[in-house]
C-alpha cells in the first residue's frame, strides 16, 4: 500500500475543492464539526458550511477495495448559537410518545424497551404467536 500525503487536501483558499480545505487535524481552531458543536452545547444556527477536512479512509473502502476519501464538514464557532433547550410541555410529550413506543398493544403492559417494528408487539407476545402458529 502506498503513503498518501495528507498534504493534496490543503486548500485553505478553496481553489481546488470549491470550499476551503485541510487535512486531518490541521483546521483553524475556530472551526467545528457538528459533533464538536453538539458537543460545547451550540448549533449552527443557518450558518453554511464553511470548510471541510478530508481525509483516506482504510475502514470505509470504495468499490474494489480502493481507500476513499472521506469528509467533515466544518461551521464558524463564533457564528454558531447556543442549542435550543425544549419547553417542559416538549419533554412531556416526548416522554409519552416513548412510554407509548414500549407498551405491547396484545398484553397491555410496558415492556421496559422500545417493541420491534417487525412484530408490532413484546417478545413474549411474538413467543406466543410463534409457538401458536
Amino acid at each position: 500500500m502506498t503513503r498518501r500525503s495528507p498534504a493534496r487536501f490543503y486548500d485553505p483558499t478553496g481553489a481546488r475543492f470549491g470550499l476551503p480545505t485541510y487535512p486531518w487535524g490541521m483546521a483553524p481552531g475556530h472551526l467545528m464539526t457538528l459533533r464538536q458543536l453538539a458537543a460545547c452545547g451550540k448549533r449552527p444556527g443557518g450558518q453554511q458550511v464553511v470548510a471541510q477536512v478530508l481525509w483516506h479512509s482504510t475502514r470505509h473502502t470504495g468499490s474494489a477495495g480502493r481507500v476513499r476519501v472521506r469528509a467533515a464538514y466544518l461551521y464558524d464557532v463564533r457564528l454558531a448559537l447556543p442549542k435550543r433547550v425544549p419547553t417542559a410541555a416538549q419533554r412531556a410529550a416526548l416522554g409519552k410518545a416513548l412510554r407509548a413506543r414500549r407498551i405491547c398493544p396484545d398484553c397491555g403492559r410496558d415492556a421496559g424497551y422500545v417493541l420491534r417494528r417487525r412484530w408490532g408487539v413484546c417478545n413474549d407476545c411474538a413467543d406466543r404467536q410463534e409457538i401458536a402458529a
